[in-house]
C-alpha cells in the first residue's frame, strides 16, 4: 500500500499553486492523496508569515494535526517555514521544515530516493531543510483550482511568477520568497493548453510582483507579451488577470485587456494607502496622484470593470489626518470592491522598528470605516446592472432553485435553476443579494 498524504494550505494564490506542485511531486513519487488529514500518513502544512495572525494560525494547525493522530508526520513548509525554520522545528509533532528554498524537494525530504542520498541536500539540521532564498532560481508551480463542488472544480490559477524586488518597509515576503522570477512563456502556454483540453473555460494568471514577469530574462520581456502570448497560442476562453501593481499597468496592457473579450474586466490594483506621507513611509514606488491617474484610466476604457485594491490601516505614524487623506482619496475613485488589512509588525522590517506605531484598537476602527466605505461602493457597482444581462461561469449550486455564478467583472451571482458547474451563462439581473445579484434562469 502506498503511503498517504494530505497538503494543507494557508494564505495567497502562490501558495496554494505551491501546494498544488507539491501534492504532483508526491503523486509522482507513487504516494497516494488522502480525502481526511486525520487520516493521512504524512501531513504538508505549506505556511504564510504575511502578518502575526497568520504564524498563529499556522501553529495551532500543527498543533491540532498532532492531536488528531500523534503517528502523523508533519512536514511544515512556505513562508513561515523559511522565516523561523527553528521556532517551528521545536514545536511537537513537527518531523520536517522545508522552507521555500527547498519546496521543490518535499518529496525527496519525505521519501529520498536510493540513488539520492538526502544527505546530499543543503540544510541546516536533521529536520530543517532551508538555505539562502536570494540564491533561489527555480519557479514551483502547478494548477490550482477552485472547488464548485466535491467533485467538480472551476477556474484553475496557473502562477506565472514568484518572488519580489521590491523593498516596501512592511513586507517580509522578498525575504521568504527571493528574487522576482518568472515561467518561461512556452511553459505557461503548455499548462494553459492542459487545462483548456480538460475542459476549463477561464484561467487565472497570478503570482507575487505578477506585473514584473519577464523582467528577469535577460531580454525585452513584459507582462504584455505574456497576456498577448496566451491569447494568441492558446484556445482558452477567458483570461483572468490577478493583481498587478500601479505601475505595470501600462497604456498597453490597459488597451489589451478592455479590447480583447477573451480577456476579464477586471483590474486588481494594490494601494495600500492614498496618503502620500504614509506611501514614502511604505517605500511604495508610486504617488497618489500617479495611482489616480491608472484608475481613471481603466475605468475610462472598461466603464463596466470590476476595480479593486489592496488597503492597509494602521501603519506606524498613520495620524488621523493621515487616515483622512487616505479615506476621503479612496473615496474619489471608482472601486468597486476593497481588500482591507490591518498593519501587522514582521520581525526584520524597517516598519517593525518605525516610531509611532498605531493602537491596536484605531487600527481596528479604521479597518471598519474601509470595510463600510467598500461596501458602499459595491452595492452602488451592483445596483447599476440590474435590468441588464451578464455573462457569468457557473461554480456551483448554492441551494435546490439556484446555482452561484461569478461574472466576467467579478461579481457573485445567483443564477435560477440547477446548472453544472464550469459552463457560461447569459442571465438578465433582476434583483441584488446580500454580496451579489439575483439572475434568471441562464441561456
Amino acid at each position: 500500500m502506498p503511503q498517504t498524504f494530505f497538503v494543507e494550505n494557508f494564505g495567497c494564490r502562490a501558495e496554494q499553486a505551491d501546494g498544488a506542485a507539491i501534492e504532483r511531486q508526491l503523486l509522482q513519487r507513487g504516494f497516494a492523496r488522502s480525502e481526511r488529514r486525520e487520516d493521512a500518513q504524512v501531513v504538508v502544512l505549506n505556511t504564510c508569515t504575511v502578518t502575526a495572525q497568520a504564524d498563529k494560525d499556522a501553529r495551532a494547525a500543527i498543533r491540532r494535526v498532532h492531536r488528531e493522530n500523534p503517528g502523523t508526520k508533519i512536514l511544515v513548509t512556505g513562508c513561515y517555514a523559511q522565516r523561523a525554520p527553528e521556532e517551528i522545528a521545536e514545536l511537537p509533532g513537527v518531523t520536517w521544515v522545508v522552507g521555500n528554498s527547498h519546496k521543490s524537494k518535499v518529496a525527496e525530504v519525505v521519501a529520498p530516493p536510493a540513488f539520492v542520498p538526502i544527505s546530499t541536500l543543503v540544510r541546516a539540521s536533521d529536520s530543517i531543510f532551508v538555505s539562502d532564498i536570494f540564491a533561489h532560481t527555480e519557479l514551483l508551480a502547478a494548477p490550482v483550482f477552485e472547488p464548485s463542488t466535491h467533485s467538480e472544480k472551476t477556474r484553475p490559477n496557473l502562477k506565472v511568477q514568484d518572488g519580489c524586488n521590491n523593498r516596501c518597509s512592511f513586507c517580509i515576503i522578498p525575504f521568504t520568497r527571493g528574487q522576482s522570477r518568472s515561467l518561461d512563456l512556452n511553459e505557461a502556454v503548455r499548462e494553459v493548453d492542459e487545462l483548456v483540453a480538460a475542459g476549463y473555460k477561464e484561467v487565472v494568471v497570478s503570482g507575487i510582483n505578477l506585473g514584473r514577469w519577464g523582467r528577469d530574462f535577460g531580454r525585452q520581456a513584459r507582462f504584455e507579451d505574456l497576456v498577448r502570448g496566451i491569447l494568441e497560442r492558446t484556445t482558452l476562453e477567458k483570461l483572468r488577470i490577478s493583481s498587478v501593481e500601479p505601475m505595470d499597468w501600462s497604456d498597453e496592457l490597459i488597451e489589451l485587456v478592455a479590447s480583447s473579450p477573451r480577456i476579464a474586466k477586471h483590474a486588481h490594483v494594490p494601494l495600500q494607502s492614498g496618503s502620500d506621507a504614509i506611501l514614502r513611509r511604505m517605500h511604495r514606488k508610486y504617488r497618489p496622484w500617479h495611482y489616480e491617474e491608472r484608475i481613471r484610466k481603466i475605468r475610462s476604457a472598461m466603464q463596466d470593470a470590476a476595480i479593486g485594491a489592496d488597503v492597509m490601516v494602521g501603519f506606524p505614524g498613520e495620524t488621523d489626518e493621515l487616515f483622512e487623506e487616505s479615506r476621503a482619496f479612496i473615496e474619489s475613485l471608482p472601486f468597486t470592491y476593497l481588500h482591507v488589512f490591518t498593519y501587522s509588525a514582521r520581525p526584520g522590517t524597517p516598519a517593525a522598528e518605525m516610531a509611532d506605531q498605531v493602537a491596536v484598537e484605531v487600527a481596528r476602527e479604521r479597518n471598519r470605516i474601509l470595510r463600510e466605505l467598500a461596501a458602499e461602493k459595491n452595492l452602488e457597482f451592483r445596483k447599476s446592472f440590474v435590468g441588464k444581462t451578464i455573462s457569468a461561469i457557473t461554480l456551483h449550486r448554492s441551494d435546490e432553485s439556484r446555482t452561484e455564478a461569478l461574472t466576467d467583472n467579478f461579481l457573485k451571482l445567483q443564477v435560477e435553476g440547477k446548472h453544472e458547474p464550469n459552463r457560461w451563462v447569459h442571465s438578465n439581473v433582476a434583483n441584488i443579494s446580500g454580496d451579489g445579484l439575483i439572475g434568471s434562469a441562464g441561456l
